[in-house]
């Protein structure tokens, strides 16, 4: 078990903690592993993942002192970007609990989140051209579809960060609240995530995940095995029962 990486059983969720709070939970190669062997377990498991950081910081970026040693090979490998590749496609929802610093690669493994939740000293952006490299773990890509190319380009080019508020006003999360707050609401959307059709919560990230040239084909075939599931009868009975037992009596007969 990784020390860098604390996974904790939540009932509807796996809670995983990025733990290197002296380095202000800076990505190393050892927290990507022990991520990788995450993802290896909740892509069998399908559970909902929620993402934290330890010591009032998310993560501030990948760790300067290895990135500083790696060359063009490693570049070449994407050894952050494979891992929040990864992450991104599990079948499950991901939310990012982003409390403090979220930058550099940080800011990459929040964007590669399904949800978002802010505190009011999130701090999030990328800031690597001042450090000689591009944000190539998914921010060129990632961070446009959720903020617009104009925002994302400025800062991208510019290193601009952003603080909560303006976070939330441009979509980047999806509310602000105090820390444990967050976490809360964090617990209450993993709670709603598992009372809804597993099947149905795959098929429905799975289409949001698609490229724009696979619709609505994608949707229809995926629509075309759920409704062949004997879930979705049983979940659509209980529902039309629920709507007769309500219904008033004169209105009933």
């Amino acid at each position: 078990m990784s020390e860098t990486l604390r996974v904790e059983e939540r009932g509807d969720f796996v809670l995983a903690t990025l733990d290197r709070p002296e380095k202000r939970n800076a990505i190393d190669q050892e927290l990507v592993d022990a991520l990788h062997a995450l993802c290896a377990r909740l892509e069998v498991e399908r559970r909902t993942l929620v993402l934290a950081g330890s010591g009032g910081t998310f993560a501030a970026g990948a760790d300067i002192a290895q990135l500083r040693e790696r060359r063009a090979d490693d570049a070449r490998k994407g050894i952050n970007t494979r891992c929040f590749q990864r992450i991104r496609a599990l079948p499950m929802p991901v939310i990012a609990v982003l409390d403090g610093y979220a930058l550099g690669g940080g800011a990459e493994l929040a964007y590669a989140a399904d949800i978002r939740i802010g505190t009011p000293t999130l701090r999030i952006g990328n800031p690597e051209t001042g450090l000689g490299i591009i944000a190539a773990a998914g921010a060129t890509w990632r961070l446009p579809q959720l903020v617009g190319e104009s925002l994302a380009s400025e800062m991208l080019l510019t290193g601009r960060i952003l603080g909560a508020d303006e976070a939330l006003r441009v979509g980047l999360v999806s509310a602000v609240l105090e820390p444990e707050q967050a976490l809360e609401r964090a617990a209450e959307l993993a709670a709603r995530i598992a009372a809804l059709d597993p099947a149905a919560t795959q098929a429905t990230k799975r289409a949001l995940l698609a490229p724009a040239s696979a619709h609505p084909e994608l949707e229809l075939e995926e629509q075309a095995v759920l409704f062949e599931s004997p879930e979705k009868v049983r979940r659509m009975t209980e529902f039309l029962e629920r709507r007769g037992a309500k219904r008033p009596a004169r209105e009933a007969t």
